[in-house]
């Protein structure tokens, strides 16, 4: 995933239809939030086990939802100048320092 090239395409998108007023930190956090609900509901009522079944999901309906929830973090980076990569990285770094590999599952 080209990160840069997302980002570069959002703010062409946004631009185009002056929607730059609307992205403020706090309206992409609350958006990014209500996309993430969005995504729990399609796994609310399974079981643990139906959850892991590949059809108890519609995919293409659960992707959107991963979509949209990846442009409102994209976009909140972006406005916050947060290296999204690095940050990740540095984060995955911390937690094998926190939970080292051999040690009890969570």
């Amino acid at each position: 995933m080209d990160i840069a090239a997302i980002r570069h395409r959002l703010r062409e998108f946004a631009e185009e239809r002056d929607w730059e007023q609307f992205h403020s930190p706090k309206n992409l956090a609350m958006a990014l939030s209500v996309e993430v609900a969005e995504l729990v509901e399609h796994f609310q009522w399974l079981t643990e086990a139906q959850s892991r079944s590949p059809d108890a999901v519609d995919r293409d309906a659960v992707a959107t939802e991963i979509a949209d929830i990846q442009i409102y973090l994209v976009m909140l980076t972006d406005k916050l100048g947060v290296d999204i990569e690095g940050a990740v990285m540095d984060k995955i770094a911390a937690n094998a320092i926190k939970y080292p590999s051999g040690g009890p599952t969570p």
